[in-house]
């Protein structure tokens, strides 16, 4: 039986404000109407909307979501698959931050003071110094090592948090198109491409097309960043280096 937008709402805990504006950015559509004009969602849009809320809980932009699912090669057991591990490290995450929360209570409640490292210790798996004095002796002198430094010393550890999110969920979501079997110069791979292209942009220093394809080129020439990305998938490295080629020569193209 189709649903009302207020039965769904209430249903999904998604607010009706909310349902029209997946609406209006053609997201999520309802598949009938009655005859007084009213909205009416089906079963394959219950579905849409459970994936939607599943993306978004794991931090996807509504924007990554609407071209993840309008592909046509999207596959539902394969997004489950992902979202159930994703959703799976997160479990993993939250449950170190409840235990750090546990031990940050026992240190007060008993007066014994953590050291530093107990204190962040959770935190650790962010280390924007890492390989400083290589990057500042191979690229010091540029101008986009300079704006680097610069945008990075106002950084806080929140910051550098959710620059760390963004690059996972951009990794993961190239993982999922390499699982999916789907070619580096697909338009969905090379939007991923540009979002990786686009987040180096907005923290770090302008990134130009050309300057990401080189980039790209130690993902596979060096074996510390080829390492990073067989971690998540064997293969990874090439695919999203090969990816960011393509986009280079598409964004050189739009340019022609």
């Amino acid at each position: 039986m189709a649903l009302t937008v207020g039965q769904v709402a209430k249903l999904s805990g998604v607010s009706v404000r909310a349902l029209h504006h997946y609406e209006a950015i053609g997201l999520l559509a309802p598949s009938a109407r009655t005859e007084a004009g009213y909205r009416l969602y089906g079963d394959a849009d219950l579905q849409r909307l459970q994936q939607i809320l599943f993306f978004r809980e794991l931090g996807f932009s509504l924007e990554q979501i609407g071209r993840t699912l309008s592909d046509p090669g999207f596959d539902l057991r394969a997004a489950l698959t992902l979202q159930r591990q994703l959703l799976a490290e997160k479990e993993g995450r939250v449950r170190a931050l409840v235990a750090a929360v546990d031990k940050a209570l026992a240190s007060l409640d008993s007066g014994v003071t953590m050291s530093k490292e107990e204190m962040f210790e959770v935190f650790g798996d962010v280390d924007p110094t890492q390989h400083e004095d290589e990057v500042k002796e191979r690229w010091g002198e540029t101008d986009a090592y300079q704006e680097s430094a610069r945008r990075t010393k106002q950084y806080r550890k929140e910051d550098w948090q959710r620059i760390k999110a963004e690059g996972d969920a951009n990794l993961q979501a190239f993982a999922a198109a390499l699982d999916a079997g789907r070619a580096p110069d697909h338009p969905a791979v090379m939007a991923l491409a540009e979002e990786a292209r686009q987040h180096i942009h907005r923290w770090f220093y302008p990134c130009s097309p050309a300057m990401h394809r080189d980039l790209a080129e130690l993902y596979v020439a060096d074996p510390r960043f080829t390492a990073t990305y067989e971690q998540v998938r064997p293969g990874l490295a090439q695919f999203v280096r090969d990816a960011i080629v393509a986009n280079a020569d598409r964004q050189a193209g739009l340019k022609a």
